[in-house]
This record gives C-alpha cells, structure tokens and sequence, in this order.
C-alpha cells in the first residue's frame, strides 16, 4: 500500500507540472492558429495526444502495482495463476496503449480528413512522454543511487533490504520511471509510427496511384496495426496451462 500510495503521490506532482507546459504550449499554438500560421487542427490534436499520453501513464501504473501485488501472493501457491496474472496484467497497459492511439488517431483523421493534420497528436503525446520518462528516470535513479548508499554502503544491508527505508523510494522510482514512463513513451512512439506511416502513405500514393486511390494506402497503416491488436489479443487467450515452460514458449516462440 505504502508503494502505492508513493507512486500515485508522484503522478500526481509530475501530472501538475506537465500540465503547466502543455497549457502554455496550447496557448502560443492557438495564438499561432488564430494568426492562420498553423492549421486551427494542430492544438486540438496536440490536447489529444497529451491527454492520451498522460492518461496512459497512469494506467501503465495502476496496473503494474496491482497486478505485482496480485502475482506475488499467487506465486506463493499457485505458480501457474501467477504467470497468468503478471502476462495478463501487462497486457492491459499494451492492449490499452494501442487501442488508444489507434482510436484518438482514427477520430481525428475522419474529423480532419488529412493525415497531415493529426501530426499535433503526436507532439502532445511525444510531451507528455518525455516528462514522463525523463522525471521517471531521474527519480528511479536518484531514489537507486540513495537507497545503496545508505543501505549497502553505509550501514552494509543487502539489496531492498525491508530494514532500509529508502528502498520504498526506490521501488516507487522502478513503478513511476518503468512502468508509467515507459507506457507513455510506448503511447507516444505507437502514435508516432502510425501518423508517419499514414503521411508517407499519402505521398507515395500521390505519386503512383490514382486521386480516387489515395485513401487506401493512407488508412492501410491504421488498418495493419488493428489487425496487430487483434492477434496480440488472440495470443493472450491461448497463454493456458499447467507446465509454465510450455506455456510460455507455445504462445511466445
């Protein structure tokens, strides 16, 4: 509980700091759209993608600390619950994450009608993302740095010693910096990868297929990335079994 509670103290921290950056970034690209620089669709997708990312945070979070609690009382008996449990549980952040980024980005394109438009999405995510991971990481390893040096070299305990207070600071920096960072910089490189895929796409189609043709290479990136979801979730349905090794290698080989 304790973990818990110190990484959502941290989100919360983190999540008000990042949201003073997005609202002044929001307003110069407003001020921009209302001087007809920049289309009045790129804030609107910048909020999106932000918001999208930010979101994808705190999921990745939630998740990760519930279902390690969750797996490690399994483990204590039922070793097979366990691996079902923690495949299960980080299939949420990544099933989530896409799901996200393909629906946010779908609504913004039927809305917009030019993959060029959605590019604010990815700028907001790509944001969110890097205060999420840069602050993430610097906390794990400060909070790393000082757990050893108190722990290992000064008082000559061994590695997460419960005797150690620091190493609650420290576990709070593994979920913030490896599960809340990395959901969202995974969040913001999947919208990435598909808006560049849908603005190639576009051009290349320019080049070497009819007007009326267009659209098809342009949504065929979205299209493949769905069709990826849809595998990915069959291939968590299949992970069953009594022998671990199995298991594993059957639905991951």
């Amino acid at each position: 509980m304790t973990l818990i509670l110190g990484a959502r103290a941290f989100l919360k921290r983190e999540f008000t700091t990042i949201t003073y950056f997005i609202i002044a970034i929001v307003i110069v690209l407003s001020f921009l759209a209302y001087n007809q620089i920049i289309a009045w669709q790129i804030p609107l997708g910048f909020i999106v993608g932000a918001l999208s990312s930010l979101f994808m945070a705190w999921l990745g979070m939630e998740t990760a600390t519930d279902a390690s609690v969750r797996t490690t009382e399994a483990a204590r008996s039922h070793p097979q619950k366990a691996l079902l449990i923690a495949i299960r549980g980080g299939a949420v952040t990544g099933l989530s994450l896409m799901s996200i980024a393909l629906v946010g980005i779908g609504i913004l394109y039927v809305m917009f009608g030019d993959p060029a438009l959605i590019v604010g999405y990815g700028f907001g995510a790509s944001l969110s993302a890097l205060f999420a991971q840069l602050g993430g990481g610097i906390y794990t390893k400060s909070a790393d740095i000082g757990a050893d040096l108190v722990g290992k070299v000064e008082a000559e305990l061994e590695e997460d010693d419960p005797r150690n207070a620091a190493v609650i600071a420290d576990l709070v920096g593994d979920n913030v910096g490896d599960c809340a960072g990395r959901a969202s910089d995974l969040s913001e490189s999947f919208s990435d990868n598909i808006i560049t895929m849908m603005i190639v796409g576009a051009f290349l189609a320019s080049i070497i297929v009819p007007p009326s043709e267009v659209i098809y290479l342009v949504e065929l990136a979205p299209v493949l990335q769905a069709m990826g979801l849809i595998a990915s979730i069959v291939g968590i349905l299949f992970i069953k079994g009594l022998d671990l090794v199995k298991a594993y290698t059957r639905d991951f080989s």
